[in-house]
């Protein structure tokens, strides 16, 4: 008889709230997992009533039940990286920091969901301590944007690459073992560059930027892949790398993609994908 070679499947956990609209969230993550190669699954936070115009509504999940999904998983499944995104309060981030001391998966991505586009903030003061104590020390890498890096270290949000670099030592301080600072918000600039922060080195890690209004759940997309790409067997560096060359991809190839009235989905299956390549019509 044959034999089946069995090969590790790399898995990716992710931790973050749904988006009923798909762009961001779980379901971003999820795409973004499985688009870079590896096995996606998944504990759900808090569920969103949401669209590409924006959330009308916020559910959080029971704590209990966050807890079990946490367990499901980890008593069976072999979770190589873990993704944590949308955390709705002091509370879920206390169970998740646990469950993550308890299980000791071997990386840990967190993508401090902290900050509306509107510049609201999402987590109230108390809980912005909790991730800081509890959850980031944890953390392999986390993946701020400038909002949430100007609310972590308690600093005006940067409006230049200087102004970023002023921000090194207090974000090296928060006491994860490496920050990606994304320079997104600085529009004003031809290329979208991020500084790679470890404790001993900072990188410029630069892509061009694109023109379009539908980058709905970048940062999800962006977090999860280099989760992906470490679970592949990939360092920090490299993983950041490949996951910058894939979000810039994926948000080139977004305008191919007509999804909703407002600011849509970065296209996350732009490799193979036959979305947005027009209908074949027949006379």
């Amino acid at each position: 008889m044959a034999q089946t070679c069995h090969t590790q499947t790399p898995i990716v956990l992710t931790i973050a709230g749904s988006d009923s609209g798909g762009g961001a969230g779980i379901q971003a993550d999820i795409k973004a997992i499985s688009a870079t190669g590896s096995y996606a699954c998944s504990v759900i936070t808090a569920i969103t009533s949401q669209n590409t115009q924006g959330v009308s509504a916020i559910f959080p999940i029971p704590l209990e039940h966050v807890a079990s999904q946490l367990d499901a998983v980890f008593t069976d499944l072999n979770i190589v990286a873990v993704k944590i995104g949308m955390l709705a309060d002091s509370n879920i981030i206390e169970v998740v920091a646990s469950k993550i001391k308890q299980y000791q998966p071997q990386h840990l991505i967190v993508d401090p969901v902290m900050v509306a586009t509107s510049g609201d903030l999402l987590l109230e003061q108390s809980a912005i301590s909790t991730l800081k104590s509890q959850l980031l020390p944890l953390a392999d890498i986390i993946t701020p944007n400038l909002p949430e890096g100007a609310a972590l270290t308690e600093q005006s949000v940067p409006q230049s690459e200087q102004a970023m670099n002023a921000m090194i030592a207090d974000l090296r301080a928060l006491g994860a073992g490496a920050v990606l600072l994304k320079g997104g918000h600085l529009e004003h600039d031809q290329n979208s560059n991020d500084l790679l922060i470890t404790r001993d080195s900072v990188e410029l890690i630069s892509a061009k930027r694109h023109a379009t209004k539908n980058t709905h759940g970048t940062g999800c997309t962006l977090s999860s892949a280099i989760a992906s790409y470490l679970a592949q067997g990939n360092d920090v560096t490299q993983s950041v790398k490949l996951a910058k060359e894939y979000i810039s991809q994926a948000i080139a190839h977004a305008d191919e993609l007509a999804v909703g009235q407002g600011h849509g989905p970065v296209h996350h299956f732009f490799a193979g994908s036959n979305f947005g390549k027009g209908s074949q019509h027949r006379d």
